[in-house]
């Protein structure tokens, strides 16, 4: 398995020095956020897509630190019911496939997003429970009229351009689950189209990440990993449930926290989702991202690699070897 870190960990800091950092740890792999929620700080793709000699500097950074990109991540919503707010999405989504094909990253991670109602809504809606039924009407019309109509022609494009395209499954958009993820890859038909795990949004959801992996590795559609905890209060989840609304910025009082990885399970709970993933197949990126604010990003991250250290799994594993038995009992 390859370990990487996401670079908007340091927004304010340039990217140049944020591959230093990264390298002084030992992190050979970079997450490079392109656009949507998270910004372009780090690298604008359209910009980089007309000039040459930008790109080529860019690239410059990663050659000469011997380190690679895992992927260029761009967070939005593309089906967002206003539109001019979809179509800044979708461009960022566009440039950073491009971008991605001509710099050889193999995939870019985004979000699916989340339509609203109806052709007139103004906001996204998460329909999240069967009853009352007008939730099934909205969450049909949206797959219908929406996801799968947007997602198939981006997913064709993105596998024209030779790049896969990892949703990341996160709650509050449509792509939240191993079988929401699973639905979008059989009803588009493009097997560009994948899922990134991040085991944080899963355990909040009440979803097991191993088995989460396990569906989407015998699907083939697991692409991306994002290494991130969660960690719960009974008390509060007792009082304000999973789907807790108060902001990330309220540090203590929420029903969960996002955590750096071992402060919300321990090491042996993410030893045993490492080796399911390598069970199916998966020795690919784990890319760290920090929203633990109970620290601060320096010391996040360097528990994150050292705990990390201790449950990857870097090198392929031995052969098990043949024994003779009627050698080993003469």
């Amino acid at each position: 398995m390859k370990l990487s870190a996401f670079t908007v960990l340091y927004k304010d800091r340039q990217l140049s020095e944020v591959l230093d950092i990264f390298k002084s740890k030992g992190i050979s792999y970079a997450e490079i956020g392109c656009g949507g929620f998270i910004g372009k700080d780090h690298c604008d793709p359209a910009r980089l897509l007309k000039d040459r000699t930008a790109r080529e500097k860019f690239q410059e950074l990663f050659l000469s630190r011997e380190m690679k990109i895992s992927s260029l991540s761009c967070h939005g919503n593309p089906v967002h019911p206003q539109k001019n707010l979809a179509l800044t999405y979708h461009q960022d989504i566009k440039d950073s496939i491009d971008l991605a094909s001509l710099l050889g990253v193999e995939r870019i991670v985004t979000f699916s997003g989340c339509p609203g109602d109806c052709e007139n809504s103004l906001y996204p809606n998460w329909p999240v429970s069967p009853f009352p039924e007008d939730f099934q009407t909205v969450f049909e019309w949206q797959w219908e009229k929406k996801l799968v109509p947007y997602w198939k022609e981006m997913g064709k494009y993105a596998g024209d351009k030779g790049v896969k395209v990892a949703m990341e499954m996160h709650g509050g958009y449509s792509i939240h689950s191993p079988a929401t993820a699973i639905r979008m890859r059989k009803e588009t038909g493009c097997v560009a189209l994948g899922a990134n795990l991040d085991p944080s949004h899963m355990w909040w959801q009440g979803i097991d990440p191993a088995q989460a992996a396990r569906y989407l590795g015998k699907e083939n559609c697991l692409y991306y990993f994002h290494a991130k905890d969660a960690a719960f209060d009974p008390n509060y989840v007792s009082y304000y449930g999973v789907t807790d609304m108060q902001s990330f910025s309220t540090a203590f009082g929420r029903a969960w926290q996002f955590r750096t990885i071992g402060f919300g399970h321990d090491l042996k709970v993410w030893a045993d989702l490492f080796s399911v993933m390598r069970s199916i197949g998966y020795d690919d990126i784990v890319s760290i991202e920090h929203e633990d604010s109970y620290m601060s990003v320096e010391e996040g991250l360097d528990k994150a690699v050292a705990n990390l250290r201790q449950v990857l799994m870097f090198q392929p594993a031995s052969k098990p070897k043949a024994f003779d038995l009627d050698e080993r009992f003469k």
